[in-house]
C-alpha cells in the first residue's frame, strides 16, 4: 500500500493528477465494470495456471548416484564415482553444501538443468550433501549438531579420497560452510559461498525484524512436535514477496505445456513444494538468531560455543551474490564478502533461484564456478 500510495510518495502525486484527468470522463459505472472484468481476468489467469500445473504430466525421474557416507537420513551422493575410486581419479572433489530448509536436488533439478552432472562433466568430482527429512532424533538438534557434527563427519568422508575438497555452500548451506571452514581450515582447499546471507539488516531492518515476529504464532507447534511446519515456513518464504505467487502462475498460464519452459516450470515448482520441516532450535536460532538479532553481523552466532567470524577464514574463497536475489538481498551477501580475507566477488545478473538453474546459469554462474575450482592449488 505504501509504494503505491502518493501520502507516502510524493513523487506520485503528478502521476496521480494524470489518472483523475484520464478517468473524469468516464462514465463511473462503466470505469467499475472495466476494473470488475480486469480482476476477474487476473484470477482465472492464476486458476489456470494453477490448475494447469497441477495437471501436468512432468514427474522428476532422475537415478540418484552412488551413496558414499551416510548417517540417519543424511547421505553424500557422489556425481563422479564413474570416473575413479577413493583415493584415485575422479578430479578434485568438492562438497556441495544446500540448505537445511529445501531440497539438495536444487542442485540435480532434471536431465537438462543439473549442476552437478555439468560439474561432473568438467574433471571436478562432485559431491552432494542431501540432508534428508527430519526424524526423531534430528528433531532435537541444534545447528552445531549439523555443522560440528553431521556436516563434518561428511567432510571426513570426502577426506578419504585423498584430497583435499573445496566446499561449496548455497544459501543457508553458505553459511554451514562458513563455520565448517572455520573450523577446519587445514581440510580445505578452498570455499565458494552462492547468494549465502550475513547482515540481515544491511537491506531492510525492519522487514527482518517482522519475519523474525512471525515465528510467534508457531511456537506452540515448536514446542508440542519439535520442528517447525513444512506449511510455516512456505508462508514465511511467500512474505517475503506476496505478489509472487500471483505472477508465475499467471505466467505460466501462457506456456506452451509441452514445451521446454514449462518443463522447467514445473520441476522448480515440484521442489519449491517439496520442503523439509526444521527442528525446533534450528527454526529459533535462524528467524529469532539470524533475522531477529541479527547474530551473524553482531558476532553472537555460535557453533560449539565459538563465534562464526568470516574475518578468520584462511581458505581462498568465492563469494557469488546475485544482483536480483529477493530472497537474501545483495546487502546483506556482500557484508560476508567484505569481511572475508581477501575473497574474490562474482556479481552475477540473476535471482537467488535464477543463479543455479536459469537458462543464464551456466554462463554466469556454473562456469565461472567451475573455472574457480580448477585453479585451486
Amino acid at each position: 500500500m505504501r509504494s503505491g500510495s502518493p501520502l507516502w510518495k510524493t513523487a506520485l502525486r503528478g502521476r496521480v493528477e494524470e489518472l483523475r484527468a484520464e478517468v473524469a470522463g468516464v462514465d463511473p459505472d462503466d470505469f467499475a465494470r472495466a476494473v470488475d472484468r480486469e480482476m476477474r481476468w487476473r484470477f482465472d489467469a492464476v486458476l489456470t495456471g494453477l490448475e494447469r500445473y497441477r495437471s501436468h504430466p512432468y514427474r522428476r525421474s532422475l537415478a540418484d548416484p552412488p551413496t558414499v557416507w551416510s548417517e540417519g537420513p543424511a547421505r553424500l551422493l557422489d556425481y563422479g564415482a564413474g570416473r575413479g575410486g577413493k583415493g584415485g581419479g575422479g578430479g578434485r572433489p568438492v562438497l556441495f553444501v544446500p540448505s537445511l530448509i529445501n531440497r539438495h536436488y536444487i542442485l540435480d533439478l532434471s536431465e537438462n538443468c543439473s549442476l552437478m552432472r555439468w560439474m561432473a562433466g568438467r574433471g571436478i568430482r562432485p559431491l552432494l550433501l542431501d540432508w534428508g527429512s527430519t526424524g526423531p532424533l534430528e528433531r532435537r538438534f541444534t545447528l552445531t549438531d549439523f555443522v560440528a557434527g553431521r556436516l563434518e563427519r561428511a567432510l571426513n568422508a570426502v577426506l578419504e579420497f585423498g584430497e583435499r575438497p573445496a566446499l561449496v555452500g548455497y544459501c543457508m548451506g553458505g553459511l554451514l560452510t562458513t563455520a565448517l571452514a572455520q573450523r577446519r581450515p587445514r581440510d580445505i582447499a578452498g570455499l565458494a559461498l552462492l547468494a549465502t546471507p550475513w547482515d540481515f539488516h544491511a537491506d531492510n531492518a525492519a522487514a527482518a525484524k517482522r519475519t523474525a515476529a512471525a515465528l510467534a504464532p508457531f511456537e506452540p507447534a515448536l514446542d508440542s512436535w519439535g520442528e517447525l511446519p513444512i506449511d510455516a515456513i512456505q508462508a514465511l518464504f511467500a512474505m517475503q514477496d506476496p505478489l509472487q505467487m500471483a505472477n508465475k502462475f499467471t505466467k505460466f498460464a501462457r506456456m506452451d505445456p509441452d514445451g521446454e519452459p514449462a518443463r522447467r516450470f514445473v520441476a522448480l515448482e515440484d521442489w519449491v513444494n517439496d520442503g523439509v520441516t526444521l527442528p525446533a532450535a534450528v527454526a529459533r536460532d535462524c528467524l529469532t538468531g539470524w533475522y531477529g538479532r541479527n547474530d551473524t553481523a553482531n558476532g553472537r552466532w555460535l557453533i560449539a560455543g565459538e563465534a562464526v567470524d568470516p574475518r578468520r577464514l584462511r581458505p581462498p574463497t568465492l563469494v557469488m551474490i546475485p544482483e536480483k536475489d529477493r530472497i537474501v538481498p545483495p546487502r546483506s551477501a556482500r557484508a560476508l564478502a567484505e569481511a572475508v580475507p581477501g575473497a574474490c566477488i562474482c556479481n552475477p545478473h540473476l535471482g537467488h533461484v535464477g543463479m543455479i538453474v536459469s537458462a543464464g546459469a551456466a554462463a554466469l554462474v556454473w562456469e565461472p564456478l567451475a573455472d574457480w575450482l580448477c585453479n585451486l592449488e
